[in-house]
């Protein structure tokens, strides 16, 4: 007896969390986190141009990697403000250079978009005085929430092509 309300507990479970998976506000309840960073990752890598392969696609952190950490710090992220996501930015100041791609947490939306807002704007005053065209860049970065709740950042060379095909692998 206890085996079957132990059975009929997890189903009574089970039927809870799937009714409290259906659409969310966001539009993102048809993947998951994992599916999500793979889009992502595949969706940079393919459209992000030549410096991704200079700034290879982060989509998790290594606590033992140092440079992990500087590049959330970088954005003014943590893990816990992300469902899912997967970056590609330059450290060296020389490139106004960053693609991001997030899913916010529950909630984190705007802590998102602020991270990521304050990123550009510390890149335009970075290059103020500094490298001209990087200034443009930085200048000229597109920052927007998607459809599907993704937060999308584009600065790079010839960002509007290339944040326009970010979105279109993303939103399918």
């Amino acid at each position: 007896m206890k085996r079957f309300g132990s059975i009929l507990m997890a189903a009574v479970l089970s039927v809870g969390l799937l009714v409290g998976c259906g659409t969310s506000s966001s539009g993102n309840a048809d993947k998951t986190p994992e599916e999500w960073t793979s889009l992502y990752s595949t969706a940079i890598t393919e459209n992000g141009g030549e410096m991704v392969e200079y700034n290879p696609v982060m989509t998790e952190v290594d606590e033992e990697n140092a440079l992990d950490t500087m590049v959330l710090e970088t954005l003014g992220l943590t893990e816990e403000d992300m469902t899912a996501y997967a970056i590609s930015i330059s450290m060296m100041n020389t490139q106004a250079y960053g693609i991001a791609a997030v899913m916010p947490a529950e909630g984190k939306e705007e802590t998102v978009v602020t991270g990521l807002q304050t990123y550009i704007d510390r890149q335009k005053q970075s290059f103020e005085t500094y490298l001209p065209d990087q200034k443009e860049q930085a200048d000229n970065a597109k920052l927007e929430t998607l459809s599907n709740g993704t937060v999308l950042l584009v600065m790079c060379e010839d960002q509007g092509t290339v944040f326009e095909n970010i979105k279109a692998a993303i939103e399918g």
